[in-house]
């Protein structure tokens, strides 16, 4: 079995983190609309008229809506928006730099005049990632969701035909830490910040890193082999990582028990 590198677990963090911002994002963009329990003063804020945002191409969005000049309702929740800028503003840029180091440019084609032309089916291929511009948002304008989604292809080196090669060591580590970033911004805003642990055990199956994920408003942990998609543990993949949660605990708490007794026998042999 091939032993995990650093660029494969760094991938395999940033894939699992962004994975999480998605899963969580619809109910971020709710709570901009929800007054935190004890934290807002007991009258509607909404009398306070509209919030004017305006903002540049690398500004956030809501839903596929770009924020380069809205109106809309003053929000119950400060900390949920900010959140929600935080993370789109934090996603986005990371996109546009990673296609401009990682994305083959557009090929060119002759048109009917013979003439050299920008190849339109590569140009409008979905799987391009189209940085913002004075002229736009580009493929900001589909949203955070979308954003993430492209995100997580690159950091698992997730193939289309020849458009991208793989990411450096270094951007690989980056886009690690600012996924990372991105998912604790997500839920100290939803009040789910909660603790990683890294188990003293390894994976009984590959001998990976195990960490474990708690959260606030979850009585059991969530549990990430670090070796990603190579390990053959019988669970389903998550963001191309072996991950534990529920009725799953239950045969790797087994496998886990297992394998301490047999080292102790061993030990004691």
């Amino acid at each position: 079995m091939s032993t995990p590198t650093l660029d494969t677990i760094a991938g395999s963090r940033a894939a699992v983190d962004l994975a999480a911002v998605r899963e969580m994002w619809g109910d971020l963009l709710a709570a901009i609309d929800e007054a935190p329990r004890g934290e807002w003063p007991p009258r509607d804020s909404r009398a306070l008229g509209v919030v004017t945002v305006i903002d540049s191409p690398d500004g956030p969005t809501i839903g596929r809506i770009p924020l380069t000049l809205r109106e809309h309702p003053a929000p119950l929740n400060l900390n949920a928006l900010s959140a929600a800028v935080e993370v789109e503003r934090a996603l986005f840029t990371a996109a546009d730099h990673i296609a401009h180091q990682a994305q083959r440019p557009v090929s060119t084609a002759r048109d009917t005049h013979g003439r050299y032309i920008r190849n339109p089916d590569d140009l409008l291929d979905p799987a391009r990632w189209h940085p913002a511009t004075s002229a736009g948002p580009g493929s900001r304008h589909h949203g955070m969701h979308w954003c993430a989604v492209w995100l997580e292809g690159r950091a698992l080196n997730d193939q289309s035909a020849d458009l991208f090669t793989p990411l450096s060591a270094g951007a690989l580590a980056e886009l690690a830490d600012i996924a990372a970033r991105a998912r604790r911004v997500v839920e100290q805003a939803l009040a789910r910040a909660g603790r990683r642990t890294v188990l003293d055990a390894p994976c009984p199956w590959c001998s990976g890193t195990l960490t474990a994920h708690t959260t606030g408003d979850a009585s059991t942990a969530v549990i990430v082999c670090g070796t990603g998609e190579p390990c053959p543990a019988p669970v389903p993949l998550s963001g191309g990582m072996r991950v534990w949660q529920g009725a799953a605990l239950v045969p790797l708490y087994t496998a886990l028990a297992a394998a301490a007794e047999k080292t102790g026998d061993s030990t004691h042999g």
